[in-house]
């Protein structure tokens, strides 16, 4: 792992009038940890709406208490995505840990991919390796996007010509959650498995996994992807300098460091 928190002062800035994107991000979200019994609640109250009753992914009647949880969040931490003017939940994300000596199980997306499990530990440290799991967008923050009647979001997205643009917003805070999550528990290697859909997404950010064998069927057709986390976030900095200051904080969570410097 190349890099950790910097303290170095002169970052790099996104060209021209790229700086929009950070303040746009930086007015509507504030990213934080769900380190307490109440906010884990609202990571698991989210992922009830999103995945057993938006997506199906989950058996809604397992949850009676309508907080999604399962055996992997005793191995996890978690973030969530907060509206800074109304303090709605826009979304929340969980990072899987990697095994070690007393969790010695491997990260469910080795279980689900013969091809990932197959990496050597050259590619893949599985010490170092952690799941990107849980990644949740509220569709009900969404739709007060438009709602005049709640104080707060027609006033901070006024300044933003198309509201749907608030939507790669909470996917680069989410982002943002994963890499300082990643940061303080000293990871080095991402895994995922996720949806077409999602992955396309990410890509249009910039946001670059390797892909590894084909579809799987895992609740639905799903990708098992994986990449070393400074060789997304360089190849962020060289294509979307904007998205990058977002998620590394202007390289204070990460800082870039160029392959042309020896």
């Amino acid at each position: 792992m190349k890099n950790q928190l910097s303290n170095q002062k002169n970052y790099d800035k996104p060209p021209n009038g790229d700086i929009q994107l950070v303040k746009d991000y930086n007015m509507l979200f504030d990213v934080i940890a769900a380190d307490t019994p109440t906010l884990l609640e609202e990571c698991f109250k989210l992922r009830y709406q999103v995945y057993c009753l938006e997506t199906g992914f989950e058996d809604k009647s397992q949850f009676a208490d309508h907080l999604e949880r399962d055996v992997y969040d005793d191995r996890s931490i978690s973030s969530l995505l907060v509206h800074k003017k109304t303090g709605i939940m826009a979304g929340t994300v969980r990072l899987i840990l990697p095994p070690n000596k007393i969790l010695t199980d491997p990260l469910p997306a080795f279980n689900v991919s013969n091809n990932l499990s197959g990496l050597s530990e050259q590619i893949l440290p599985r010490g170092k390796t952690a799941e990107i799991s849980r990644f949740s967008i509220s569709k009900q923050f969404r739709k007060r996007i438009y709602d005049t009647h709640i104080p707060g979001i027609e006033e901070s997205l006024a300044s933003i010509n198309n509201h749907q643009r608030v939507i790669p917003h909470i996917t680069l805070g989410l982002m943002k959650a994963i890499l300082r999550m990643s940061v303080e528990h000293k990871v080095s290697h991402w895994s995922v498995v996720i949806e077409p859909t999602l992955q396309r997404l990410l890509r249009k950010l910039g946001i670059y996994f390797i892909p590894v064998g084909g579809l799987v069927e895992y609740h639905g057709k799903r990708r098992t992807l994986y990449n070393e986390i400074g060789v997304v976030l360089d190849k962020i900095h060289e294509t979307h300098q904007d998205i990058w200051a977002v998620i590394t904080e202007y390289g204070q969570l990460w800082p870039y460091q160029s392959p042309y410097v020896n």
